[in-house]
């Protein structure tokens, strides 16, 4: 469907956990949050039972996230039932790649249609500082065991941070030898992400170009989100960025977040939208359930405003409690 401003609302990202196994510095405190309770964690029939509605108003792709979403028992179980829905085009996996070797297989057998790694270094000293108790090299093994499937689609995912030992070149690299898209998110000043200062996409671009030569911009989609791109002569894959605040892309948002208690979010930055939980658990009909969704995304506002002060109704919840 579109919203009041005529954009097509097609992509939801859908948080199953807010548990993860790392402690990303820029995600949660190395003590961790307090977790939800698990009754207050959608079922996974409930789940099903949401996409069915969404496909219902043309949302056709849809993004498992957490938390770290293979942490979650039977997570490769929901992402089968979700894959039978008749109308649902996509379905995706963004994960730290902690358990990514241990449930490829079944990802591949279920038809997984894409996996997004968070990886924002391949350093194992600068890896263990970022998330505490991360081994990089259990990361390694699993994109190494991913890269023989070469028909799925994969992108990295990096957060760069204003340090040399992070080393951006060597991660860009990958692109060059393998068909992977290595992309880099900007953080949205949520929670802790707040507190760290970030490398810019201009300054990423002349890191590149001093190694790799001109980046040419890559006119084509890949993918379901607002990431842009570039190709490098000799690259397998493309560069992307997706730069919410230094270039703000919200007049082409297409995507809502449902968090992992069934809050349906239309926007990272604030903290209206609709219980769909609450309604779920009322005994709600379908069409009652589907005209909230429609309701809250007829709502959604125009841009995000992070840095305006003074803005109201500001989201204070963790990326990982809101589904990163």
């Amino acid at each position: 469907m579109q919203d009041r401003y005529g954009r097509t609302i097609d992509y939801i990202r859908i948080s199953i956990t807010d548990r993860c196994n790392l402690r990303c510095m820029y995600c949660m405190p190395q003590e961790g949050i307090e977790l939800c309770k698990c009754d207050d964690i959608l079922r996974y029939e409930e789940i099903i039972r949401l996409c069915r509605i969404f496909e219902s108003i043309g949302i056709s792709k849809i993004k498992i996230t957490g938390g770290e979403a293979l942490v979650r028992k039977d997570a490769l179980d929901l992402i089968r039932g979700i894959k039978n829905i008749e109308g649902i085009k996509q379905v995706t996996l963004t994960t730290n790649g902690v358990l990514l070797e241990k449930y490829l297989d079944e990802l591949v057998e279920a038809k997984i249609d894409g996996i997004n790694i968070s990886l924002d270094t391949l350093n194992a000293e600068e890896f263990k500082r970022i998330t505490r108790i991360g081994d990089v090299e259990t990361v390694k093994k699993a994109l190494q065991k991913v890269l023989t499937h070469k028909d799925l689609n994969i992108k990295l995912n990096c957060v760069p941070f204003d340090t040399s030992k992070q080393n951006i070149i060597d991660l860009v690299g990958i692109a060059k030898e393998n068909n992977v898209h290595i992309r880099f998110i900007e953080v949205m000043p949520i929670g802790f992400g707040k507190l760290f200062q970030f490398l810019g996409e201009d300054q990423i671009k002349q890191q590149i170009e001093s190694v790799y030569g001109k980046m040419k911009p890559f006119e084509q989609k890949l993918g379901n989100g607002p990431s842009h791109y570039y190709s490098l002569d000799g690259f397998q894959g493309k560069i992307g960025f997706i730069s919410a605040i230094s270039h703000k892309f919200c007049h082409e948002c297409n995507r809502i977040r449902l968090t992992c208690t069934g809050y349906l979010k239309t926007c990272l930055q604030y903290d209206f939208g609709v219980d769909l939980r609450a309604l779920l658990r009322s005994g709600a009909s379908d069409e009652q359930i589907k005209m909230a969704i429609e309701k809250a995304i007829m709502a959604k506002p125009l841009e995000h405003s992070f840095l305006d002060k003074s803005i109201e109704s500001e989201e204070q919840a963790t990326m990982s409690a809101i589904g990163g």
